[in-house]
């Protein structure tokens, strides 16, 4: 059978009979972390709430007060994702998360009509399609679109939008002849049951299991961000619908109203102002630069003049890069036994530098970088990497003192 969410996709409340309940594992990947969650597995008589399928993502919402974190697909059954046990043949009320329900609806039937008429109007058929958390993508069957193209394709589906199309749902059996004379569109592998015929009257007739608007001025608006490049010769239409625009919209005028505060001009202006701060950084940049190479030759030169200097060489700057201290180690590395400097944040992160006899640096290299929590690798003399503890310095510079003081560490 169709589920009610297929039958009547705007109906956001249900009552029906749970039919099991079994223990399961739930495997999810949050904020970067994979988590393992530990609930029930629950299939009931019928469900207000989508599986996933179809390049659609499944929904959420409640049973009874108990949240509902994935609904997959299992043949003809959908099996519901909960973390606290249901009574088989209990009654339940089921509540779907309207936003991200009517979001997918929006989004899902914005596709069904930008593929036909892609095709029409250009020949590009769609290949595969994905629904983002923020954008949607069609893959479309050609290595580029033009600017004109994707103008004049924008303009034409917001005029079928204006049009105040149905968009109607029929349900088939399997065996129906008019299941051949239809497109497979996006119905899963794993698809049981009668057939959903999704048919945008007058521009096109697909299968298709997902959710979707009952008519095409629910869509509100659909906005064409462009194309990336896909695989295969082939591209990636990126686009927003309904909701999704609006938000679009207003995310881009937050962001205009402070970039007008911030460089104290109108948006028209925006572009130009940017354009001359960015030559203005660059020619900054470079002088800097020339400034830090300067600076670290007049290191250097100070150094092999000082009549009283020792066998190790040791410098922090707050301002400098890997290039600042390879000038001064390319300088001073064969004056001394050791040469530590270190760059960035006197207590935090920062960049760290030991140069001089390859045997004294092979030896303390690896224990430079575990002293002040960091990272290296080096060879022929030099050992350089990320420091996270640049406060744990003069732990590493007694530990070079000790080296040195050695009777067998003699300059070359």
């Amino acid at each position: 059978m169709a589920f009610v969410c297929q039958r009547d996709s705007y109906l956001r409340e249900f009552e029906t009979t749970v039919v099991s309940c079994r223990p399961a594992e739930l495997k999810t990947f949050y904020n970067g972390k994979k988590e393992t969650l530990k609930g029930f597995d629950v299939i009931l008589e019928d469900t207000v709430l989508f599986p996933e399928g179809g390049g659609q993502p499944d929904d959420r919402g409640f049973i009874n007060d108990i949240p509902v974190l994935r609904v997959m697909r299992n043949g003809a059954d959908a099996v519901h994702f909960v973390q606290s046990p249901l009574e088989p043949l209990s009654k339940v009320q089921l509540k779907v998360d309207w936003e991200r329900r009517f979001d997918h609806m929006q989004q899902h039937s914005g596709q069904h009509l930008i593929t036909p008429l892609a095709e029409s109007m250009f020949g590009y058929k769609t290949t595969s399609w994905e629904l983002g958390r923020q954008r949607g993508y069609i893959e479309l069957d050609t290595p580029s679109m033009s600017a004109e193209q994707l103008e004049a394709l924008e303009k034409a589906v917001n005029e079928k939008i204006r049009q105040h199309i149905p968009v109607n749902v029929r349900v088939l059996s399997l065996d129906d002849p008019e299941n051949e004379q239809v497109s497979d569109g996006d119905l899963p592998d794993d698809h049981a049951g009668p057939i959903r015929i999704i048919d945008i009257v007058g521009i096109d007739e697909n299968k298709c299991c997902g959710t979707h608007v009952s008519n095409l001025s629910h869509l509100q608006a659909i906005k064409l961000l462009g194309t990336e490049k896909g695989k295969k010769k082939k591209i990636n239409l990126v686009f927003l619908a309904g909701n999704r625009v609006l938000k679009y919209a207003e995310k881009s005028f937050t962001m205009e109203k402070a970039l007008t505060s911030l460089l104290k001009n109108g948006p028209e202006e925006h572009l130009d102002v940017v354009e001359k701060l960015q030559k203005s950084a660059k020619l900054l940049q470079k002088n800097n630069v020339s400034l830090l190479k300067d600076l670290a030759l007049l290191t250097a030169q100070s150094f092999k003049s000082d009549p009283n200097k020792g066998k190790i060489f040791v410098m922090h700057r707050k301002e400098g890069d890997s290039d600042f201290m390879n000038i001064i180690a390319n300088e001073i590395s064969t004056e001394v036994v050791l040469l530590f400097l270190t760059v960035g944040d006197e207590k935090g992160a920062g960049l760290f530098l030991l140069a001089g006899q390859v045997d004294a640096v092979e030896a303390l290299g690896p224990k430079v970088a575990e002293t002040l929590d960091g990272k290296g690798a080096g060879k022929q003399g030099r050992y350089q990497g990320k420091a996270n503890k640049m406060s744990k310095r003069p732990k590493v510079e007694a530990l070079l003192q000790e080296y040195v003081c050695k009777p067998d560490a003699q300059e070359e």
